[in-house]
Order: structure tokens, then C-alpha cells, then sequence
């Protein structure tokens, strides 16, 4: 595997954890909105070493007066959200090290 294969790999790690926090902050917004349904990501690896992201309304229960968000659950996930994004921008970075001394 090559270094532009890392870069890569960690670019769609990158894109993945932020679609997850996007979708988390959409829910905190409409947790108060009767019969809002929560929606979920899902990460699936790929053949090549990535990861994509993608969203779906939650299999919970729908309520018509109230939404079916939790916000100790949304704060999980953004808090999961956050630590993948930054293991992802680690590896990046140093990816982008690796390359800048082989290019010298």
C-alpha cells in the first residue's frame, strides 16, 4: 500500500465522520419537532480500505406528539463522531509528513 492510498483511506474516514456529526446535529435540532423520526448513519468499509457513510431513518418507535431522539444517544455518537475524525486527521497528517520527506 502506498502513501496516497493512506492519504486516501484516511480522506473518506475524514468525509465518513462527518456525515455522522451532521446527521447527529440534525437530530439534536428536531428533537423537539412532533413526529420527527431519528435518522442514523451506518459505515461500511470498502473493497479498497475506506469507509463510507450512509444515512437512513431509524427503525424506533415513531411518535406523532413528540420525536424519537435521545439526546444522551446523540451526544454518543458526536462524541464517537469526533474521536474517529480525529484518528482520521492523525493518520492524515502524518501521511502528508511521510510524503513531504520522500519528495525531498
Amino acid at each position: 500500500m502506498g502513501i496516497s492510498a493512506v492519504l486516501n483511506i484516511a480522506s473518506s474516514g475524514l468525509q465518513a465522520n462527518t456525515k455522522r456529526l451532521a446527521t447527529t446535529a440534525n437530530n439534536v435540532a428536531n428533537a423537539g419537532t412532533p413526529g420527527y423520526n431519528r435518522l442514523e448513519t451506518s459505515l461500511t468499509s470498502q473493497p479498497y480500505g475506506g469507509v463510507s457513510a450512509s444515512v437512513s431513518p431509524s427503525n424506533g418507535a415513531t411518535f406523532t406528539d413528540t420525536s424519537n431522539v435521545d439526546l444522551g444517544s446523540e451526544l454518543i455518537d458526536m462524541k464517537t463522531a469526533e474521536i474517529g475524525y480525529k484518528a482520521n486527521a492523525a493518520v492524515f497528517e502524518t501521511g502528508a509528513d511521510l510524503w513531504a520527506v520522500l519528495a525531498t
